[in-house]
């Protein structure tokens, strides 16, 4: 089992920037894939972006060149910077990672909130 503790979360201004991270806890070493998730009332949970052990990323397009994925494998923690924040972005964003059998872990989530 892998647990996931978020922080980082808040409220912050159109144009703003915030930072997330994800620290990963129990069977960590089996972990490859880490990321960001986000959902919007009435929405479904999307992507934000993905890294794996090996550094290689994905975003979402709607993110692309505003937030930056990172990853800490010798701490398996995964960051999320993100840069001029819009409204849209307002969601609940939530950590996940998976293991090498392919299995899924979520962490809890934390609010963003982007004032207009």
């Amino acid at each position: 089992q892998v647990q996931l503790v978020e922080s980082g979360g808040g409220l912050v201004q159109d144009g703003g920037s915030l930072r997330l991270s994800c620290a990963a806890s129990g069977n960590r070493f089996s972990i490859n894939r880490m990321g960001w998730y986000r959902q919007a009332p009435g929405k479904q949970r999307s992507l934000v972006a993905t890294i794996i052990r090996s550094g290689i990323t994905n975003y979402a397009d709607s993110v692309k060149g505003r937030f930056t994925i990172s990853r800490d494998n010798a701490k398996n923690t995964v960051y999320l910077q993100m840069n001029n924040l819009k409204p849209e972005d307002t969601a609940v964003y939530y950590c996940y990672a998976e293991d090498i059998r392919l299995s899924s872990f979520w962490g809890q989530g934390t609010q963003v909130t982007v004032s207009s």
